[in-house]
């Protein structure tokens, strides 16, 4: 069964152009297109697509505003959103990831990270830009919270540090089976046990966490400047 998404972009020509390139990506059908925040998060609690793909920069409701809405704190049921932009911010990234995204890309990414966010959004997990990521990493670890780190509810094992070094650095759940020869079962299980351990309700939170403690600067430094961070 194909992933239904919903576009939305204030730009028409942007608009269709995205919409083109998933409609013909394997697995993925564009159900409807919004011209800006406001529809957008009408057509999604109408349509309740699989994946929402806003653009953050729209009239009246921009794409943060209209991802806390549908995906948000408090929200009962949350639709998987994807933030996609020209605007390569720090305090986007932070404020969509915040507002509850699953995917940050920017609009040059290319049909290939698209299509792999969208997938990968409405599977569970989320893809943000690997530059993106890795920016953010040092951002945190050099201007995050001075205060002392708040600490799981219980000790992380070495396997769920490894797991949360490989997710702050924006791996996929299938990329972190493959970095630590590992089950996907099992990598779902240490997910789960850390989202408990740390208070986490998604992966895009427990990376969140481990910025705002700075408990995987060195670690994922070394996971997000090598090779392995081109697109594939």
């Amino acid at each position: 069964m194909s992933v239904r998404v919903i576009v939305a972009d204030d730009q028409e020509i942007v608009r269709t152009g995205l919409s083109m390139i998933l409609d013909v990506q394997p697995g993925i059908e564009v159900v409807g297109e919004a011209a800006d925040g406001r529809q957008a998060v009408e057509l999604a609690r109408r349509l309740r697509p699989d994946v929402c793909l806003f653009d953050i920069r729209m009239p009246g409701v921009d794409g943060i505003e209209a991802t806390r809405l549908l995906a948000g704190p408090g929200v009962a049921e949350p639709l998987a959103v994807v933030v996609i932009t020209t605007f390569d911010l720090d305090e986007y990234v932070y404020a969509a990831l915040r507002a509850g995204a699953k995917g940050f890309l920017l609009k040059d990414a290319g049909p290939a990270l698209l299509a792999q966010a969208v997938h990968a959004a409405a599977a569970g997990d989320a893809l943000i830009a690997p530059s993106v990521t890795a920016r953010l990493l040092d951002a945190f670890a050099d201007t995050g919270p001075a205060g002392p780190a708040v600490q799981p509810l219980d000790p992380l094992t070495d396997r769920e540090e490894q797991v949360l070094a490989a997710v702050a650095s924006g791996r996929t759940n299938n990329e972190v089976a493959g970095d630590l020869h590992i089950t996907l079962s099992t990598v779902k299980s240490h997910l789960t046990s850390l989202m408990t351990k740390i208070g986490a309700r998604n992966r895009v939170e427990v990376a969140i966490w481990a910025y705002e403690t700075r408990r995987v600067r060195r670690s994922a430094e070394s996971t997000t400047t090598g090779p392995d961070q081109r697109p594939r």
